[in-house]
């Protein structure tokens, strides 16, 4: 036990990680054009343990993303069609009778497509609620009980889903205690066009993915623990936590944003996912400490879809994504930090590293 705690990070770890990273990008990039946050978003919580929630209309490259980072990472990978008429038992599997040589009956377990290390939850609204709820307990807990037995599911685990926020019809929309479960939603947006010229191109050739190896599971779990080894500064800690608590309106942090917008805020594993995945982000910087602009960065996609949001949001269409970078503001003034890294956006809070916030080595 004592040489599991004084395990620290040092220079070689950062190096090997960011080596490591750099390949896993390079490799995603032979099959995706651009989307460079979605990718970035999509690996951190993938490195953090995390599940992630990808949201776009049609066509835009996220169930290319999902299977490139399949291929990557050198894990099995299912895909699961998500459709009306789509049953519990076609996601987790089932007992079946077979029979013996001897014509004796029995039940035998047939695993289902969770039985993975990455699933594509393809259209995951389309299924009904009952279908939806057969994927809460492998994202969390990572175990599939049926009948009465739990089985264990195979690290590394991810869910990545997909949905489309446009078409409505036909669709269920996810509870609460699901979203909940994503580490991160990610927003996929339309590309340029200088981006889409050059998919036009790239298809043109093939449809097929061609990106190749560039870690196995057993190097991802060794980046994941290497990451956790990151430290956190006891203020960044509480600011991070501050954060999350000023999304409800009736918490002792609760911001003014969070008084007029929001009627519901983050659950604890808002805070958990916040500080998982800033260590990841502080590692791809090449830093020993989460820094202010790492936990800001990352609180886009980790608060987005954890909020529950007013009717005076809806009616003055004020989105969630506004109402973190208000939120971020009000605390950077309170608190006195440099208000940049509050009202920046996400990829620009990414490229900035404000030295004088960090704690411990530079």
């Amino acid at each position: 036990m004592e040489n599991v705690k004084n395990v620290e990070v040092n220079e070689n770890d950062i190096q090997k990680f960011g080596e490591q990273c750099e390949k896993i990008f390079e490799q995603i990039s032979r099959d995706v054009i651009g989307q460079k946050e979605v990718i970035e978003g999509a690996v951190i919580a993938m490195i953090a343990g995390g599940n992630v929630l990808l949201e776009g209309v049609p066509g835009v490259g996220k169930t290319r993303l999902v299977r490139s980072l399949g291929r990557v990472f050198d894990l099995p990978f299912a895909r699961i069609q998500f459709t009306p008429d789509l049953m519990p038992a076609d996601v987790t599997g089932t007992n079946i009778i077979v029979k013996d040589e001897n014509g004796n009956s029995s039940f035998q377990f047939q695993p289902g497509p969770v039985f993975s290390n990455i699933i594509l939850a393809d259209e995951i609204n389309r299924a009904t609620p009952k279908t939806q709820s057969a994927l809460l307990e492998a994202m969390q807990e990572h175990t599939v009980t049926v009948m009465g037995v739990s089985r264990k599911l195979e690290e590394p685990f991810f869910v990545l889903a997909t949905q489309n926020p446009v078409e409505q019809d036909g669709t269920y929309p996810l509870p609460e205690a699901q979203m909940d479960r994503f580490m991160f939603k990610i927003i996929v947006k339309n590309p340029s066009l200088d981006e889409l010229m050059d998919i036009v191109n790239m298809t043109q050739k093939t449809m097929a993915e061609v990106a190749d190896a560039a870690c196995n599971g057993k190097d991802l779990l060794e980046m994941r623990k290497t990451a956790n080894q990151i430290k956190v500064a006891e203020d960044v800690m509480r600011y991070a936590m501050m954060l999350c608590s000023a999304t409800h309106p009736d918490s002792e942090c609760a911001s003014e944003a969070a008084k007029k917008y929001v009627r519901l805020g983050a659950s604890p594993r808002a805070g958990q996912a916040l500080i998982s995945a800033a260590k990841v982000k502080a590692l791809l910087n090449k830093r020993l400490n989460v820094s202010y602009d790492d936990v800001n960065s990352l609180a886009y996609p980790v608060l987005r879809h954890r909020m529950k949001l007013t009717f005076e949001a809806v009616a003055e269409r004020v989105s969630a994504d506004e109402i973190v970078s208000m939120i971020i503001a009000e605390l950077t003034d309170k608190l006195g930090l440099a208000k940049e890294a509050g009202k920046a956006a996400p990829e620009e809070q990414a490229e900035k590293s404000d030295k004088k916030r960090l704690f411990g080595r530079k």
